[in-house]
């Protein structure tokens, strides 16, 4: 029932919006503290909020709206961006900020932040990519139904198969956004066109879309059925109806679906560029270009700003690695040791699937070493279980960087941290451990689940949001962070953490040189080259990231700089009153925020412990 109120308010609200142009505040009472009251109505819009979104309620574990996939049309995003005009000056009406404690009016501070960055990203709707090669919705959404969308009954089945025709409906709405795109000026580059080619045919191809092997998708659907049919949900003769309900949804809806984003790629390819193009050449482009700066980062750093910092953090970490390759007694320049590290054979597992299990076992062997050090530098510890894994088949790219995908709140899917292991002349071993680290504890892992588990802040804060800034900024502190706590036993493990470093130094430089300094995507490559050991490979697939999403790679060194810079601001104001665990867990324990408002939150924490000693 509280779902259905929720979806009547949500309604209500957009319908207000629409009709009059001008949000309609409603009058609240409150009859305990402004901060309960605003906590209670947080949540509140919170559910609101996931009405939006049925596939976010199932990545938080829920099975309501369980049959169905987001809606991806301009309408509906701009119906959110209504609903979030409508929430702020609903909150602004009705509660002080002046009366709210320092997390509540953190809360505020994160709600208006929200607002504020739909109004700035719907200014730029025409120049996004909509599809690319870096896993948008035409690979992500059969990967959300494979890993997120649990079959326990046959409720859950039929949900699922609606889900399989639903991704045909989503599909069609993200094309023609594409193609308005295309129509305003607005395409990726050639090698972002093949790839949405290749992934789609890679998708399609095998049962029951055509002869030979079966497809994931037909694999997912052949295992859930017959695991509902091992444990008695249903009979063999269902199975077989609801086989046959699947096999029409995905060769009549889904199937027809990707074809035409084949075909209309296929003929539109001739008209985006074969020499990739930054930012700064779309129409607004500058100004694009600044708000993502603005968006990743959550600073108002420029463009030279970013890209000065990344010279100098370049250099800086150019002198340790040249430390490392005098103190394991190489015999040749910082260039040549790069080759060498680049190019010998003892830096890489086999390249085969021998070789990527041998990947994956030792990545979890560096993270059980990690997971004993963790009570020492942590209050707070994640519950949710990881794992490892290989990507699957259809969306594995040579040398595509690894990540990692959310687990529930409750644990019962756990974190997973996903590798892309089908070059693994892409994957050196140097980098592994490190990578591990940053994907897994302390980084990805350890930050999102922490939130996901936290109960004294709002669900929205908890459960809803991801700014790269904060996010990335934290896994790459945990790279450095994993070095106080023992890691990196041998020299070239560590200086596969400077390798690691330096690629997100380099991206300040390379990200702000292509989109506002007109850099080619080979002299991108070249300067990538120049300066880490990065498999040649691994730095074109980054480069071509760094096209299709600008400013994106700039979050994890401008992030990360804040937090080192917090941490001793911090460790020099307290002196012996310092503790490592707290600062973590104040650094972790408020969500995911905005760089100025973790300062506020790690100055209240400072503030506390002053006082507490006093």
């Amino acid at each position: 029932m509280k779902r259905f109120a929720a979806l009547l308010l949500a309604s209500a609200a957009l319908s207000a919006c629409g009709q009059m142009g001008q949000p309609v505040v409603a009058t609240l009472e409150c009859s305990t503290t402004q901060t309960e009251c605003i906590n209670t109505w947080f949540d509140a819009k919170f559910d609101e909020l996931l009405a939006f979104s049925p596939m976010q309620q199932t990545a938080l574990g829920m099975k309501t709206d369980y049959d169905k996939i987001d809606d991806m049309s301009i309408e509906a995003e701009q119906a959110q961006l209504l609903w979030w005009q409508q929430t702020s000056a609903e909150m602004e009406a009705n509660f002080d900020y002046e009366e709210l404690s320092d997390d509540a009016k953190l809360s505020w501070d994160m709600w208006q932040f929200r607002k504020d960055s739909a109004e700035a990203a719907a200014q730029f709707r025409d120049q996004q990519y909509i599809l690319h090669q870096m896993g948008t919705a035409h690979s992500g959404l059969p990967t959300f139904l494979m890993n997120q969308h649990k079959v326990d009954d046959e409720s859950d089945m039929t949900a699922f198969i609606a889900r399989l025709s639903g991704i045909g409906t989503a599909l069609d709405q993200l094309l023609a956004r594409a193609q308005a795109n295309a129509e305003a000026g607005t395409r990726p580059p050639q090698f972002a066109y093949d790839a949405v080619i290749a992934e789609s045919q890679k998708i399609t191809t095998g049962e029951p879309f055509t002869d030979g092997e079966p497809s994931a998708l037909w694999t997912a659907t052949q295992e859930r059925l017959a695991a509902l049919v091992e444990s008695g949900a249903i009979t063999e003769e269902r199975a077989d109806e609801l086989r046959g309900e699947a096999r029409t949804a995905l060769t009549d809806t889904l199937a027809p679906a990707y074809a035409r984003i084949v075909a209309w790629y296929t003929e539109d390819r001739a008209n985006a560029d074969v020499e990739a193009q930054g930012a700064s050449e779309l129409a607004d482009g500058t100004d694009f270009y600044n708000y993502r700066l603005n968006a990743m980062t959550t600073t108002d750093l420029t463009a030279d700003e970013i890209h000065d910092i990344g010279l100098s953090e370049v250099a800086r970490i150019r002198t340790e690695m040249e430390a490392i390759k005098d103190q394991v007694n190489f015999d040749g320049d910082l260039q040549a040791f790069f080759t060498f590290i680049r190019e010998d054979d003892q830096f890489y597992f086999s390249n085969d699937d021998k070789g990527a299990q041998d990947y994956i076992d030792a990545a979890k062997s560096h993270l059980t070493f990690i997971d004993t050090k963790l009570p020492e530098f942590f209050g707070t510890l994640p519950k949710a279980p990881l794992e490892v894994r290989r990507v699957e088949s259809f969306r594995e790219q040579d040398g595509a960087p690894q990540h990692y995908q959310t687990g529930t709140p409750d644990g019962s899917r756990p974190g997973i941290y996903y590798a892309h292991l089908s070059d693994m002349r892409a994957m050196s071993i140097p980098s592994l451990e490190v990578i591990a680290y940053h994907e897994g504890n302390p980084g990805h892992h350890m930050q999102l689940s922490i939130a996901q588990e936290l109960t004294e802040i709002p669900k929205f804060r908890s459960q809803g949001f991801y700014l790269p800034a904060f996010g990335e900024g934290w896994a790459l502190y945990s790279e450095l962070l994993a070095k106080e706590m023992g890691a990196y036993d041998n020299p070239y493990s560590d200086f596969g953490r400077l390798t690691t470093e330096m690629w997100r130094a380099i991206r300040l430089v390379v990200d702000t040189g292509i989109h506002s300094k007109g850099w080619s995507e080979q002299q991108a490559i070249d300067y990538f080259l120049a300066n880490s050991p990065i498999p040649e490979a691994a730095v074109t697939a980054e480069t071509r990231r760094y096209f299709v999403m600008p400013g994106q790679a700039t979050a994890y060194k401008i992030g990360m700089i804040r937090i080192q810079e917090l941490r001793a601001k911090a460790e020099e104001e307290l002196g012996e009153d310092f503790d490592i665990r707290g600062f973590h867990d104040t650094v972790l324990g408020g969500g995911s925020v905005p760089l100025d408002l973790l300062e506020k939150r790690v100055d209240q924490w400072v503030a506390g412990v002053q006082s507490a000693s006093s």
